[in-house]
């Protein structure tokens, strides 16, 4: 299945400087608190996971699934409380580091759309 995000991210550079730009807002602006706190102190685990994942699910190497075999998302995240407020923080932080990193007006939007369908499923708190 070909997966044109991939290469209209920029490939591999432009998938990791997504990733790092994400969770340099996480990591430190404030507004993002509640998902920051769901992290370890360390973030480069995280950023390597997010980075493995979203080049597989644009289209590119399959790093991920190569390292930990299906991704299982919600089963993943299932250990951690997810509700609407983390889900929007997330939407929100991973919105400036689209935006942030330069992309067209009509990715962002593809994207983000994709993103929110998949971080509506990894809620598993209520409100």
């Amino acid at each position: 299945m070909s997966n044109p995000h991939y290469q209209r991210l920029g490939g591999d550079q432009g998938i990791r400087r997504l990733i790092d730009r994400f969770y340099d807002l996480m990591d430190n602006d404030p507004d993002y608190y509640g998902i920051r706190k769901l992290h370890p102190a360390d973030l480069s685990g995280s950023r390597d996971k997010l980075y493995w994942f979203l080049s597989g699910w644009t289209g590119g190497p399959q790093h991920y699934t190569e390292r930990f075999g299906h991704p299982m998302l919600r089963q993943r995240h299932f250990p951690y409380a997810i509700g609407d407020a983390e889900r929007d923080q997330w939407m929100a932080c991973m919105r400036r580091a689209l935006h942030d990193s330069g992309h067209d007006d009509a990715l962002q939007a593809e994207m983000l759309a994709a993103f929110r369908r998949t971080a509506d499923h990894m809620r598993n708190q209520a409100g």
